[in-house]
């Protein structure tokens, strides 16, 4: 008995787990949030860097607040970019801003192989 009362338990965990999983990604499809990768013009002189994007950001989403939210990564070494988590009206928005010069789907490329060239 105790046996089949255990399994009961984890059945009902795995259950939970997999409603809570499915609930998480049903909301991020309701909403349409995508990640996306965003070219802009590179900062003026002595202008900090983060806060440059950070404001061409809030510019198209309506306050700095929202911008910090969706903001995901600061790229500032080699391009000036960042990431950003956004629905598709918001991305009109900031595609719109004059600072930004492309916009790119943000993709996770996975390696399939671990041999290159005969290199383990």
């Amino acid at each position: 008995m105790k046996h089949s009362a255990s399994i009961s338990v984890v059945f009902l965990l795995v259950l939970a787990y997999l409603a809570v999983a499915t609930a998480a990604s049903a909301a991020a499809a309701m909403d349409g949030a995508a990640n996306y990768l965003i070219y802009v013009d590179r900062h003026p002189p002595g202008v900090d860097c983060q806060q440059y994007q950070l404001g061409i950001l809030a510019a198209a989403l309506g306050s700095e607040e929202k911008a910090k939210a969706v903001i995901l990564y600061n790229y500032k070494n080699v391009m000036s970019s960042f990431s950003a988590r956004l629905t598709p009206s918001e991305l009109e928005a900031v595609k719109k801003q004059p600072q930004v010069n492309r916009v790119l789907p943000s993709v996770t490329l996975s390696l399939m192989s671990s041999k290159f060239d005969g290199v383990s």
